[in-house]
Formats: structure tokens, sequence, C-alpha cells
């Protein structure tokens, strides 16, 4: 059952008016399982009131075929998805890999202006409430003038993300990313890096103003900290970094490829997993990106620290990243969510598919995250939603009272869920589906995506692709 089918029709665009809702499920994923005929309601607050299973629809609610919390899109650099599509040819390298990818990125950034990141970002987070995610957890590292000169208004580039969620109205955590060198070495930001680059105290005085953006957005929106890498930020400053918002999100990618393992441990004296543990009080407020260049005991070592693995399955497959070892990490404890990374493609179902096809094509196995008690895509989306909600330090993951009403569709009539429930309809979704089963998102109440459409599609398109018109002609 859809929202298209009882009679709504998608909005023409504009953030719409908050007021209290009810919504009934056919079924739904509460957090002691499945349940039936669930009537949630919503207060104009935008957090979840009253739950009941085994209910009627009330007389005002909003029937829906399947009701899920929604995950956070919790790794996203978006001014990366008006470049998807132009790196797929040989470069000079006659081995082409991650570093020859970069330089082509680093090249094409020095186009953007903040008008630009803007509509490309209002445009990647409406593809992502379109998906079924509600939250974009934006690793933003591009802050300053091409040329590397600060723009009058230091967070002007974190503003304009916080001006895109105003537009597409998807919940956001903020992550201004601190990039001080070019390597473990301390060698000096190369030009295209510049854009990047802060030294300590002027990245204190970006997250301050970044946050102030943030007053504009509703009250759900967060703002963290993302040392970039261990390549990126001395051992010294990681600690300052980190100490900046003690109890928000600290995302950082970290031992993505094999030649950053190799630096790392030349300049470190250890891998980049071993030196972290050793060196970083690591818990539940860190998410590590990509960790697909790890070792036995530090997927277990990780694990049990309790923090977050982000991982991004399109985007390391794009880039010939590895692959993370979710077997032994999820059989240890270990939490992960889902990111979009380099926005070459924004498909929940797509990731949650790629994650776990490669796990069965390095093992030879089949349903491999699959437990006794939880089929895969149930333990995919579950773990997921889970995993995002900790790394985007934002109080969702459940369909529960007090909770943010970040919630995902689906529609039951389409033709790969007819007479599916429960975990079967999961599978039929993730394997079978495809993202266009997502029938309906809220973003802390806001309902953004009608009937599969995001209610700006238009104008959010439109603007989006007179950016990329003039981007083809610079």
């Amino acid at each position: 059952m859809s929202s298209a089918r009882n009679g709504e029709t998608p909005a023409s665009g504009g953030n719409p008016s908050f007021a209290a809702q009810v919504l009934w499920a056919e079924q739904a994923l509460l957090p002691n399982g499945w349940a039936s005929g669930v009537t949630v309601h919503i207060g104009a607050d935008g957090t979840v009131g009253h739950v009941a299973a085994g209910t009627q629809p009330e007389q005002n609610a909003m029937r829906l075929g399947l009701l899920l919390p929604a995950p956070a899109n919790l790794h996203s650099h978006a001014f990366q998805r008006a470049m998807a599509g132009l790196t797929e040819r040989r470069g000079p390298d006659p081995r082409d890999s991650f570093w020859t990818w970069r330089q082509l990125m680093y090249r094409f950034l020095d186009q953007l202006t903040p008008e630009d990141v803007e509509a490309i970002a209002a445009f990647v987070q409406m593809e992502m409430l379109e998906a079924g995610y509600a939250t974009n957890v934006e690793f933003h590292y591009l802050h300053h003038q091409p040329g590397g000169e600060p723009y009058a208004d230091l967070a002007e580039m974190s503003a304009r993300i916080a001006a895109a969620a105003a537009t597409s109205g998807i919940g956001l955590t903020l992550l201004p990313v601190f990039y001080q060198y070019g390597g473990c070495d301390k060698r000096a930001l190369g030009p295209g890096q510049i854009r990047f680059g802060n030294d300590m105290d002027r990245f204190a005085r970006l997250v301050d103003c970044a946050e102030a953006a943030l007053r504009a957005l509703p009250a759900d929106a967060r703002v963290g900290v993302a040392p970039h890498s261990l390549r990126a930020v001395s051992a010294e400053d990681l600690s300052r970094a980190a100490a900046l918002r003690p109890h928000a999100p600290l995302h950082m990618h970290l031992a993505e490829q094999v030649a950053e393992v190799e630096e790392v441990k030349a300049h470190r004296g250890a891998r980049p997993v071993e030196w972290l543990l050793a060196n970083q009080p690591v818990d539940g407020r860190w998410c590590l990106i990509h960790c697909t260049q790890m070792e036995e005991a530090e997927t277990l070592g990780l694990a049990a620290t309790g923090a977050v693995a982000g991982l991004c399955p399109i985007t390391e497959s794009s880039l010939g990243d590895g692959i993370f070892d979710g077997v032994h990490f999820a059989a240890a404890g270990g939490r992960f969510g889902i990111g979009s990374d380099s926005n070459i493609r924004i498909s929940l179902t797509e990731e949650l598919r790629t994650l776990d096809y490669s796990q069965r094509l390095r093992d030879r196995s089949r349903a491999a995250l699959a437990t006794a008690e939880r089929s895969t895509g149930r333990v995919l989306i579950e773990e997921t939603i889970r995993g995002g909600a900790q790394a985007a330090g934002r109080k969702t993951g459940e369909i529960s009272q007090g909770f943010l009403a970040d919630l995902l569709a689906l529609d039951t009539e389409d033709a790969n869920m007819l007479g599916r429930s429960g975990d079967t309809a999961l599978d039929s979704w993730i394997f079978a589906g495809d993202d266009r089963i997502v029938s309906d998102v809220w973003a802390a109440g806001r309902h953004m995506v009608k009937g599969g459409r995001h209610v700006a599609r238009d104008s959010i398109k439109k603007s989006y692709m007179r950016t990329i018109r003039k981007l083809k002609d610079a």
C-alpha cells in the first residue's frame, strides 16, 4: 500500500508546514520485532508519540503498507555528485587507482562556487530522501575559495550545505573536516587540496561558525567534527580536534587504501587501525570510514570499542578499495552503517546488496550476514539503521515514543512485495526490488517524500541542472 494509492499526489515543491500526523501501517518493524496494524502518532515537534499495534486505522490516519525507521546516510561528499560518470576513462597512469581518481576530483572542484555547492547538495539530499534515507551526515571539506583564501564568512560553504538542507528537508549532521597536511610527513597541501586546509586554530573557529549556520535549521540538525585521516592530521592535533566537541560525533577516514596503510606504518610505526586503537580513546562517538584494509585482530579490536564502521560499498567498489570484513566484524558485535561517499550513485538498496554480495564473493557463501533469528535483509537494514543513528548523533532508529520521526514506508502493492511480510518483505525489497519501492519518507516528522517523489523535486532539479550546464561550459 502506498500513499499515492490513497488519493494523494506529490506536492509541487516547498518545505511543508509542520503539523501533528497519524499513520497506520499494515506492518511495522518495532523495537521488539514485527507487528501488524500499527498506529503511530507524530507530534508537532517532529518526534514519535503514542505507538500501538493490533489497531484499526483511525479516521484521519494515513494508511501505509510497511513502516520502518529510516536510516541515516552516514558519509557523503555532496559536491562529488556532479562529477558522477566523469571518471570512468583510463587516466595517464597505466594502472588507474584511487589516487588517479583523486587527481581528477581535485581538478573538478576548482570550478565550484558556493552557489554550485548549494544546488548540488540539495539535489543529492533529495535523492537520498527518495532512496529512503532521512539524514545526511555530510563529511564536509570544501571550505575555501580556489587558491585557498577563506571566504569573508569562514563557514560560507558550511552555510550552503545547511541552506540545501533547508530546501530538501533532510535531517543534517554537518561534519566540518580538519585537513592539515598533504601526508604523514606533514608536507604542505598540494594545489588540489588547498581549498580544504586549516590550521588547528582556524579549524576551531570554523566549527563554531558552522554550528552557528545550523541555527537556521530545525532543532534536529547537529554538528560534529571530522579529522580527515591519519595522513592529513598530526597525532597531537587529532586529540585537539576531538576535544572541540567532546560529546558530538567524530568521523575519520581510516585504512581505506594499501598505500595509506603503508604510509602510516612507515611514519607512525603501526598500521592505521592498530595505531588509532593504541593512541586514542575510541568509543561510541567515533565513526571510522571504510576500514577495508584491516587484519583480523584489528577487525575484532575495532568491533569491541563500540565505534561505528562507516561503509560505502558502491564507492569502495568504484575505487577498488577492497572488501570490509563484515562477517567477522558483525559476529564480534561490531556496529556498521552505510554512506554514499562519492555519490556516484544514490541507492540504499544497492549499497546493502553490494555489501552483502561482496561478503558472498569473498567467502564463496550465501546469506553471509544472516543469523538464525534474522534474515539477511533484516540484518542489513536493522544494523544500518542502528549504526547510522549512532554515527549521526541523532535520537532516531526506533519507532518509539520520544524518538525523532525518521520513518520510511514501502509500497507492499509493488510486484516484488505482493504477499510478502516481515523479514521476507525486507529481503524482497533489498534483493529483488530497488529504491522505487520506497513510497514515503519522513525526516523528523517532515513528510518529504510522497508517492515515491520528493515534494520539491521539480525546483531542486531545475537548480541542479542549471549548475551542471554551467560547469559543463566552464
